[in-house]
């Protein structure tokens, strides 16, 4: 039997275990399956389990080094449990609980809760910290928000990472209310080639690889790196630029399979400007199906002012 897990996360004092208390509490969540509660920190409000009749169990998980595939099962099975309710430690790193799941276990739902008030410090100088919950968030819950609150720029951090996540803000008089901000792309997508600026490659490659379909046959222009790679042909190659997440310490490099007509001249390091269509196709490097440029142009092209480019 898969097991579900729900998983919550944010700071300390975010709001986490409200949120737990009020999923459990919806009448859509209510059923006869037994819940186990993972507390990976402790906050000022408590579990009172006993309003759930027998149907909850609460678990303290003191480090991380406790969170691993043998005790999270050894757990469930305690309790007979038949789903997973986890409220994460703002300050650990999510991967750690991913790379521990049993084979059976799946997060069903990643919710990470934010106080409004707080989390531009956060933002700040927790930069890594919020930037590992925000990636993984299916939705982010503002809460304890008033008329004076800045809504767009805690729409303009989430959006920074994705455009996907789900944002929601509470209010503190009791106020539900959806985002339903558009954000424009900086460049024309139904144009006939899409010009891709030196500064918008991130934005433009997170949103391809977020919706890849809008993009698929359509002519692009854009520049960056050539890197060779022993498993493509001759007449492929791989082509992007180093990317900066969130952080100096999270920069990689973010790029695609091109195909040429002809054996590629071009050394590893090269800057180019590719002019190309968008296809996707199963190559030795995705192990599967992914984005490829078929090269209908390529010429040599100077490093840009920011080589590394971000989504500011």
């Amino acid at each position: 039997m898969e097991i579900p897990v729900y998983l919550f996360t944010g700071f300390l004092e975010s709001g986490k275990t409200k949120m737990v208390h009020e999923t459990l509490s919806d009448e859509r969540f209510q059923d006869k399956e037994k819940t186990l509660i993972l507390l990976c920190e402790e906050g000022e409000e408590e579990y009172d389990t006993k309003k759930y009749k027998g149907k909850v169990f609460v678990e303290n998980i003191e480090s991380p080094e406790e969170i691993t595939s043998a005790n999270l099962k050894t757990l469930l099975k305690k309790h007979g449990a038949e789903r997973v309710m986890v409220e994460f430690n703002g300050m650990w790193m999510t991967d750690v609980f991913y790379n521990a799941l049993p084979d059976d276990w799946f997060v069903y739902q990643e919710v990470m809760c934010v106080d409004s008030n707080t989390f531009k410090t956060y933002n700040a100088n927790m930069r890594t910290l919020m930037y590992d919950k925000l990636r993984g968030a299916s939705v982010v819950f503002f809460n304890r928000c008033t008329p004076e609150t800045d809504i767009m720029s805690l729409h303009s951090a989430v959006r920074a990472v994705s455009r996907q996540i789900g944002i929601i803000y509470e209010y503190t008089d009791g106020k539900i209310e959806q985002d339903n901000i558009v954000d424009p792309l900086p460049f024309d997508i139904d144009a006939p080639v899409i010009e891709i600026g030196d500064t918008d490659y991130a934005i433009w490659y997170r949103d391809m690889a977020e919706d890849m379909k809008k993009y698929i046959g359509k002519i692009i222009k854009v520049k960056g790196m050539v890197a060779r790679d022993g498993a493509l042909p001759e007449n492929s190659f791989a082509f992007g630029r180093m990317v900066m997440t969130c952080c100096a310490e999270d920069t990689s490099f973010h790029g695609l399979v091109s195909v040429g007509n002809e054996k590629l001249t071009y050394k590893n390091g090269d800057w180019v400007i590719i002019t190309a269509t968008l296809k996707k196709e199963k190559t030795a490097i995705y192990k599967g199906a992914g984005p490829v440029f078929h090269v209908i142009s390529i010429e040599k092209a100077e490093m840009p002012e920011n080589p590394v480019a971000t989504f500011d």
